[in-house]
């Protein structure tokens, strides 16, 4: 009698070997993993990697907030038509203000020195503000300068407390009853 798989085929006669112990690898000890060889796109990131000197990331990173700044400097999204179509995918879908919905106009305002204003817009956002542009200088500033700036550490319980005030904050401003219409951006 002959055994057949589900592809038609005779299965292939069963190891002579003893089966290892339930715990025991068949590799070396000290690997918990067979090694992948890496792709060819892989290998030149790290070579890429291994030949960048230190600062570029910080720099890299540097220029990513200086472009997200001048857009907000140049779009200047405070003065936009009243009957303009939103430009975030949710609100244009669904009426309401995303978590994230006034962040733009919160740093145009931040960066003409206009805090009131930012808060009026986004107030989590300047809130969590300079504690973002501290940890940022922070490892920047380790990356290329090995500078060893103080680490802010926050407990996974700030941290969860942040996200739940994020969120009562996101459904807060999409109630329609006084006085959460203020939130309203």
């Amino acid at each position: 009698m002959s055994v057949v798989t589900s592809v038609d085929r005779p299965a292939a006669a069963p190891d002579p070997q003893p089966s290892p112990d339930p715990g025991s690898t068949p590799w070396p000890d000290g690997v918990a993993y067979q090694p992948v060889e890496p792709d060819r796109f892989t290998r030149f990131v790290l070579r890429l990697h291994a030949r960048a000197p230190r600062w570029a990331v910080p720099l890299a990173a540097v220029g990513c907030v200086g472009l997200g700044m001048a857009y907000a400097l140049l779009s200047n999204p405070t003065h936009s038509a009243p009957d303009a179509a939103p430009t975030c995918l949710l609100k244009l879908t669904t009426g309401l203000d995303c978590p994230g919905c006034g962040g733009t106009r919160a740093l145009w305002y931040v960066l003409h020195a206009d805090l009131p204003a930012a808060a009026r817009h986004h107030f989590l956002f300047v809130f969590a503000l300079p504690f973002l542009a501290y940890l940022f200088v922070a490892w920047a500033g380790n990356q290329a300068f090995g500078w060893r700036l103080p680490e802010l550490r926050f407990s996974p319980k700030v941290l969860g407390g942040f996200l739940v005030a994020w969120l009562a904050f996101s459904v807060a401003r999409n109630l329609p009853w006084a006085p959460f219409t203020s939130l309203y951006v």
